[in-house]
C-alpha cells in the first residue's frame, strides 16, 4: 500500500494515446479533486504495449506529480490484460476505469465513484442506451453495438444495457473475487465481468451517461467476429449450459440423437430401397464386406496415433480408434463436417492434446486421405487413357449418362465434376505444404495486422502459428511422411475391397476378370469419395452413389446395367455407414463422450485455446 491514504484508484488503459494521455492524466486529477481530497485519489497510466511516444510522457507525468502512476508493458496485454495488472496493484478500495479518449462526460465521474464509496454498489457502469438517455452514434458504432449488447442480453441472460461503455468502477473486494472468473483478457473482459458480477449476486448499478464518440471505429474482423462473437458463445456455454449436463445425459442425448438421424436416413435413402436391392445379392457376402471394412478401423487409429506423436502427443490406438469412429458418427449427424470438431474435443478432454494441434492432425489425415484417393483414381485414369479405354467413360461423364437409373446419371456427372475440383485442391493443399514446411517460418502474425491493429491478432495469430507449426513438423520428417502415407493407401485399399466384395455379392460382376474387377472398383470408389467430402449431403448420401454408378457403368461390358451399379453402391455405401454408426455408438459408452457435449465445447474460443496452449 502507498503510504498515502488513498481510496480512489483511476485507471487509465492507453494504446499509443500520445496525443490525448497527457489531456486525458490532467482532467482526470483535476476532475476527482473537485470531490476528493488531495491525497485520497491516484491515477495509472496502464499502457498495453505501446509503439509511440506514451511510454514516455507517462514516465514524465509521474515524475512530477506523485499522485500518477505508470505502469508499462513490452508486450500487448488487451484491454482486459492491462486492466487486471494496473487494478492489482492499485491502492484504493474504489477501482475506477474509462477510455482515454474522455467520450463520456466528466461530469458524471462523481457519481461513477460514489456508487462504490458511498453508496454501496459492487459495480457501477456508465450506460449509453439507457432510455431517455440514448447516445447519438453514427450507424457503423450504434447497429454493432446493439446488435452485441442484445445478443449478451439474450444469451448470457444479462439486465444491463450497454455492456461496453468504457466508464466502470469497482469495490476492490468484489473485483478481486471477480478476477479470477473473467477469462477474456481483451476487449470481451468489460462484458465477462458485468455478466458474472450478476451471476454471483453482486449490487451492479447501471446508469445514463452523456457520451459523445471521438475519433473514427470500424469493423474488425479478428475483434469482432472471432473475439467478441466466439466469447458470447464461450460464456453462454460456460454460464448456462455446463452445469446443466452431466455425463450421463450428454451420452444419452448424444446417442438419442445419432439414432434419430439413423432414423431420418429415408430422406436420403429409402430403407426399402436397400432391403430390396439386398434381397438380389449374396448375404454372406455382404457380410464378409462389412467385416472387411471393420478391419480398416483399427488402421485408422495406428495412423493416427502416428499423426499425433510426429507432433508431440502420445496415445493408445483403442482409443484414438474409438475417438475416430465417434468423429465418423458426428459427420453423419451434424452438418458441415461438425463430427471433426467433436474428435479435436475428444483428445483435447481425454489425452490434453491442445485445439490448435487437435485440429492440425485432422488437416493432415484429411490431407492425406485426398491425396490417397486422388492417386488412386488418377492412377487408373491415366491406364485407361494408356490403353485407349477411356474414349466411353468420357462419353458417359459428358453425355446423357445411359445409366438406366433415373437420378443417378445427373447426380453421377456433378459428382465426377466435384471429384475432380477436390483432387486438384487436395494436390494444391500438399504442395502448399511442402513449400511452407521448407520456408523460415510462418508469418500469420504480419498477415492479420494488415487488417486489424486490435490486440486479439497476437492471440488468434499465437493459435494459427501453432496450427500450421504441427502440419509443417509432419511435413518435414519424411519416415513419418512416408509411413502415414503407405498407411493411408492399405486403408482406402480395404475401402475398396469392401467395393468388390459388395460387387461380389451381385453376381452380375462375375462377368468381370479380376484385375477389371479391382480397376473400376478403385476409379469408382476413389472418385465417389472425392465427391462427398464437400458436405452437400448428410454423410455424402447421393453423390457417392451417382458417381459410383456412373462410372462402374461406364467402365464395364453391356451386362452391367445402371440398375446393378446403383444396387451395389446404395448397399456398399449403406455398409459403410452401418459400421460407422454402430462403432460410433460403441465408442461413446466405451469412453464415456458425449457427442452433443463433445460439439458445443468444440466451439471453445481460440483465446481459450492459446491459454491452453500456453500451459502446456
Amino acid at each position: 500500500m502507498s503510504s498515502r491514504s488513498v481510496e480512489v484508484s483511476v485507471v487509465l488503459p492507453a494504446y499509443n494515446e500520445a496525443s490525448t494521455i497527457r489531456n486525458t492524466v490532467e482532467t482526470t486529477l483535476a476532475t476527482l479533486a473537485e470531490f476528493l481530497p488531495a491525497d485520497a485519489f491516484e491515477v495509472i497510466v496502464a499502457e498495453d504495449g505501446c509503439d509511440d511516444a506514451t511510454p514516455e510522457i507517462a514516465d514524465e507525468m509521474a515524475a512530477a506529480d506523485d499522485r500518477v502512476r505508470h505502469f508499462h508493458s513490452d508486450e500487448r496485454l488487451g484491454r482486459g490484460g492491462a486492466l487486471e495488472r494496473a487494478f492489482q496493484a492499485a491502492d484504493g478500495d474504489t477501482l475506477v476505469y474509462f477510455d482515454t479518449d474522455l467520450a463520456t462526460d466528466m461530469r458524471h465521474l462523481e457519481e461513477l465513484v460514489e456508487s462504490i464509496r458511498t453508496e454501496g454498489y459492487d459495480v457501477a457502469t456508465g450506460s449509453r442506451w439507457m432510455s431517455g438517455r440514448e447516445a447519438d452514434r453514427p450507424a457503423k458504432r450504434g447497429v454493432p453495438s446493439r446488435v452485441f449488447n442484445g445478443l449478451a442480453r439474450l444469451f448470457l441472460r444479462s439486465d444491463v444495457r450497454d455492456h461496453q461503455c468504457g466508464f466502470k468502477a469497482f469495490d476492490r473486494d468484489a473485483l478481486q473475487e471477480l478476477m479470477p472468473a473473467v477469462q477474456d483478457q481483451h476487449w470481451f473482459w468489460d462484458t465477462e465481468v458485468l455478466v458474472k458480477a450478476q451471476r454471483r449476486g453482486l449490487r451492479v448499478k447501471e446508469f445514463a451517461v452523456d457520451w459523445e464518440p471521438k475519433g473514427d471505429t470500424k469493423v474488425d474482423l479478428v475483434r469482432d467476429v472471432f473475439g467478441m462473437g466466439s466469447q458470447i458463445l464461450r460464456t453462454w456455454w460456460e454460464l448456462s449450459v455446463s452445469p446443466r449436463v452431466n455425463r450421463r445425459v450428454g451420452i444419452v442425448a448424444g446417442t438419442l440423437l445419432t439414432l434419430v438421424a439413423v432414423l431420418l436416413m429415408p430422406l436420403y435413402l429409402d430403407p426399402s430401397e436397400v432391403v430390396a436391392k439386398m434381397a438380389n445379392a449374396n448375404a454372406t457376402l455382404v457380410a464378409a464386406s462389412a467385416v472387411v471394412y471393420v478391419l480398416s478401423w483399427p488402421l485408422r487409429g495406428i495412423r493416427y496415433r502416428d499423426i499425433l506423436a510426429e507432433i508431440g502427443y502420445d496415445s493408445d490406438v483403442g482409443f484414438l480408434t474409438g475417438a475416430i469412429f465417434i468423429s465418423q458418427t458426428g459427420n453423419l449427424v451434424f452438418p458441415a463436417r461438425a463430427g471433426d470438431a467433436v474428435r479435436a474435443y475428444v483428445v483435447k478432454a481425454r489425452r490434453k492434446v491442445p485445439y490448435p494441434s487437435g485440429f492440425a492432425s485432422l488437416a493432415v489425415e484429411r490431407v492425406f486421405d485426398l491425396l490417397t484417393i486422388t492417386m488412386l483414381a488418377g492412377s487408373v485414369l491415366v491406364a485407361l487413357v494408356a490403353t485407349g479405354n477411356a474414349t466411353e467413360l468420357l462419353s458417359v461423364v459428358v453425355g446423357d449418362g445411359g445409366t438406366g437409373a433415373g437420378d443417378a446419371g445427373q447426380a453421377g456427372r456433378t459428382a465426377v465434376y466435384l471429384a475432380g475440383v477436390v483432387g486438384a485442391l487436395a494436390i494444391g493443399s500438399v504442395l502448399a505444404i511442402f513449400a511452407s514446411a521448407r520456408s523460415d517460418g510462418n508469418r500469420i502474425e504480419a498477415a492479420l495486422s494488415r487488417v486489424s491493429s486490435d490486440s486479439y491478432v497476437s492471440m488468434v495469430a499465437g493459435v494459427l502459428e501453432q496450427f500450421v507449426g504441427d502440419i509443417q513438423r509432419v511435413a518435414n520428417d519424411e519416415r513419418a511422411f512416408a509411413s502415414i502415407a503407405a498407411s493411408s493407401v492399405v486403408i482406402w485399399s480395404l475401402d475398396v475391397v469392401t467395393a468388390v466384395v459388395v460387387m461380389r455379392a451381385f453376381g452380375a460382376f462375375d462377368v468381370l476378370a479380376l484385375p477389371t474387377l479391382l480397376g473400376v472398383a478403385f476409379f469408382a470408389v476413389s472418385v465417389g469419395n472425392l465427391a462427398k467430402v464437400l458436405p452437400l449431403t448428410p454423410g455424402g448420401v447421393g453423390l457417392y452413389e451417382g458417381a459410383f454408378t456412373l462410372l462402374v457403368v461406364g467402365l464395364t461390358p453391356a451386362p452391367i446395367t445402371g440398375e446393378v451399379a446403383l444396387a451395389v453402391a446404395v448397399v456398399d455405401h449403406f455398409v459403410k455407414n452401418v459400421v460407422t454408426v454402430l462403432g460410433g455408438l460403441g465408442s461413446m459408452l466405451v469412453l464415456n463422450v458425449s457427442l452433443t457435449e463433445a460439439v458445443a465445447e468444440s466451439a471453445e474460443s481460440p483465446e481459450t485455446a492459446e491459454s491452453e496452449m500456453v500451459n502446456q
